[in-house]
């Protein structure tokens, strides 16, 4: 596997892109989620951003030949798919019980190898995020945004499917690249979008 210094510092853009959508739902549904909804959502979308950063940091020590941190790439499925586990179930609490206070506890479950495992909790996680993101985009109207989710959706699954193939390619890993800024980019228009419609001020019960 061959990564070039631009291919790695590309590869941080869809983590910021990510971060700046997560940090701005952050801000817009805290005042209107329970404790327990808003530590899972917290602490699932931390996860997901320190798994993006922490591949990025060793594409790059890889491409710049400094080391070869293996554990860094083999720590971002694990992380990131039980991040997106826990941000899902905190939107679903939120969707749910939007002013009840609850008590949510999150067990970590053990580390196997093998990557479909850990695509399928990252699929479930964020179609738990993106449906109920939907469901807020209806009822304030943001057609474009739902579209925008939809785009991020489809491209996580290529995402997950890509992950699945031969990346010795460099043309795969420019493919991989270029459909991760796209998702995330949709991810962080959506989240745009439903910040400007007034979401931080009405939330879910609008």
């Amino acid at each position: 596997m061959e990564f070039s210094v631009p291919m790695a510092l590309v590869d941080f853009i869809p983590v910021a892109l990510f971060l700046a959508g997560a940090i701005l739902l952050q801000q817009d549904l805290y005042p209107h989620m329970s404790k327990g909804a808003f530590s899972l959502f917290s602490a699932g979308t931390i996860n997901i951003f320190c798994a993006g950063a922490l591949k990025a940091t060793y594409k790059l020590l890889y491409a710049l030949q400094i080391c070869n941190f293996e554990k860094l790439n083999a720590m971002f499925f694990p992380v990131q798919s039980i991040g997106f586990l826990l941000a899902g179930l905190g939107m679903v609490l939120y969707l749910r019980k939007p002013r009840k206070r609850i008590r949510a506890v999150a067990a970590a479950p053990a580390v196997f190898s093998g990557t479909f495992l850990f695509v399928g909790l990252m699929v479930a996680g964020l179609a738990m995020i993106d449906a109920v993101l939907i469901v807020l985009a209806k009822r304030q109207r943001q057609w474009g945004a739902i579209v925008c989710l939809a785009v991020s959706f489809l491209c996580c699954l290529c995402m997950g499917y890509l992950s699945s193939q031969n990346f010795a390619q460099a043309s795969m890993n420019w493919l991989a690249e270029g459909i991760n800024i796209i998702g995330q980019g949709a991810f962080l228009t959506a989240a745009v979008s439903l910040h400007r419609s007034g979401l931080g001020n009405h939330g879910a019960t609008n």
